[in-house]
């Protein structure tokens, strides 16, 4: 049974679990919906239906001091897998619309190298100053953890803040505890314009 996380909660990942090496992190996120013929996001947005917001993921391999240490540390649509082949994304999701899972991403935790020490969980808005959205435009919000060996839930962390007028969200960070593995839920939204202004900020 999956666990339910809050914000700032931190939980084992691989203590309890022996073996556990190979996981799916899942991360969803849905539109708001604009009330037909009104409302606040129709009056700004305009028409009934509101807009595509193109969300992505993208995973942040972090050394010592927490930083990053190349711009091949970052798996993200436009580098769909780590240099090692310990992480690897699925690839793009345009709209978000659907349920279950938008963009999934696949690790082996036993074959990240041993510098890494983080790895940080981003979201952001595709190309969002010039379509001005953010992150009040986007609701159900999550991400969890799936045990790929046997398909299991193992974390749950839903989002629930009203993140307007954020563009980009630190959404959790899987981390290493001495030989273990340790997830935590972070849900922290900036003003980051894109993947590049977050990357120099570990820099």
């Amino acid at each position: 049974m999956a666990i339910n996380l809050q914000k700032g909660q931190r939980v084992d990942l691989t203590k309890g679990n022996p073996g556990l090496s190979k996981i799916m992190v899942g991360l969803g996120w849905d539109p708001v919906q604009a009330k037909g013929g009104g409302g606040f996001l129709s009056s700004i947005f305009g028409g009934g239906g509101g807009q595509n917001v193109d969300c992505d993921a993208s995973v942040l391999l972090l050394g010592e001091g927490d930083k990053l240490k190349s711009n091949k540390d970052v798996v993200y649509f436009g580098n769909l897998k780590s240099n090692d082949g310990s992480i690897q994304h699925t690839g793009d999701n345009l709209t978000g619309d659907g349920d279950g899972d938008d963009e999934q991403i696949l690790i082996d935790l036993s074959r990240v190298p041993a510098h890494i020490q983080k790895l940080v969980f981003v979201v952001n808005i595709y190309d969002c100053v010039k379509r001005n959205q953010h992150f009040g435009m986007i609701q159900n919000a999550f991400i969890r953890i799936v045990n790929s060996a046997n398909k299991q839930e193992m974390i749950q962390f839903n989002l629930t803040e009203d993140y307007s007028g954020k563009t980009s969200l630190v959404v959790g960070e899987i981390y290493r505890h001495g030989n273990d593995w340790k997830f935590a839920a972070v849900g922290t939204g900036t003003t980051a314009p894109g993947l590049s202004e977050i990357v120099r900020s570990y820099a």
